[in-house]
């Protein structure tokens, strides 16, 4: 059986929110990916008070200067399509509110059918956590804890209680519920991040790094979880962020999924062999429009199943 694929959707400022959104989820639809994903950057720092990702001196791409709310972005998706999942890789959850986000992702899946994966992430950027978070970063991990158990909660049924340092429901009834259990998969790679997912989460949101890196990252889970007693299946969905170009990369520091589609399907046939349940491929970065993503997708959905991803 292929692996599924997933696509992401258009949030960059060259894409027309309101009508790009609808109509590349309609044509990744009708291609066959299977899934579609957003991801989170709240603000671009500037000038920037640390680097991508906390590096420093590593820059911030220019693309992250205006990326559409993810749960905005997902609901507009909805409205346009009818079988694909809906997911976030990632949500940065700290920087929303427990109770909101529980109840805006319950209400996604009601109108959606039951289609919403939520995929949660601590973040890293000290200037979305300053203007957004719930708590100072250093506390991030806690307050991801509270948030899972918070959304548990209020996707479950009524009563719905809950005693924490950052949502206290005494008693409450609390609508719509979501179509089906909706899955928590969590952004980890390693320790305490490992620990969480294995006890609390139902799936792992690695990033394509390099086959052998994500390989010995899921073994390192598979025997975690064992350890830990843990008998549920993780599901397993990667973020791959391409950066396209017409002609080959020739260095030898390419990093993967760099280079023309075909350089981009050969990378996905060697991460699709470490056996994970799905890729999620972004493509919207280095695309010009909504018309070059939807054709770019559907160009490289057809080699991936041509070469047997």
């Amino acid at each position: 059986m292929a692996i599924r694929l997933g696509l992401g959707l258009p949030q960059m400022r060259q894409y027309a929110i309101g009508t790009d959104v609808p109509a590349v989820a309609r044509a990744a639809e009708r291609i066959g990916y299977d899934s579609l994903w957003v991801f989170e950057r709240a603000l671009f720092p500037e000038p920037a008070t640390q680097g991508l990702y906390g590096v420093e001196g590593l820059p911030w791409p220019d693309e992250y200067r205006n990326v559409a709310d993810p749960l905005v972005t997902l609901t507009l998706a909805a409205a346009a399509t009818e079988r694909a999942e809906l997911g976030s890789s990632v949500l940065v959850a700290p920087l929303h509110l427990p109770f909101q986000l529980a109840k805006a992702l319950a209400s996604l899946d009601a109108a959606s059918g039951g289609r919403v994966v939520a995929g949660f992430g601590t973040g890293w950027s000290l200037d979305e956590y300053a203007a957004s978070g719930v708590r100072p970063i250093a506390e991030r991990g806690a307050v991801l804890d509270e948030i899972i158990e918070v959304c548990r909660a209020v996707w479950g049924p009524d009563p719905v209680v809950h005693d924490g340092q950052l949502t206290k429901i005494t008693s409450a009834v609390v609508g719509p519920k979501p179509a089906r259990p909706i899955p928590v998969l969590l952004a980890a790679g390693g320790g305490r991040a490992f620990r969480r997912l294995v006890d609390h989460a139902d799936g792992w949101l690695p990033v394509g790094i390099g086959a052998q890196a994500v390989a010995a990252q899921w073994r390192q889970l598979r025997e975690l979880a064992e350890e830990r007693g843990r008998t549920k299946p993780i599901r397993t969905v990667l973020r791959v962020n391409t950066s396209r170009r017409a002609k080959p990369y020739d260095g030898a520091d390419r990093r993967p999924f760099q280079g023309d589609v075909d350089q981009i399907v050969a990378d996905l046939v060697e991460h699709a062999g470490i056996g994970l349940d799905e890729i999620l491929i972004d493509l919207q970065g280095t695309a010009r429009d909504a018309r070059e993503l939807a054709d770019v997708a559907a160009e490289v959905f057809e080699k991936a199943r041509a070469a047997g991803v």
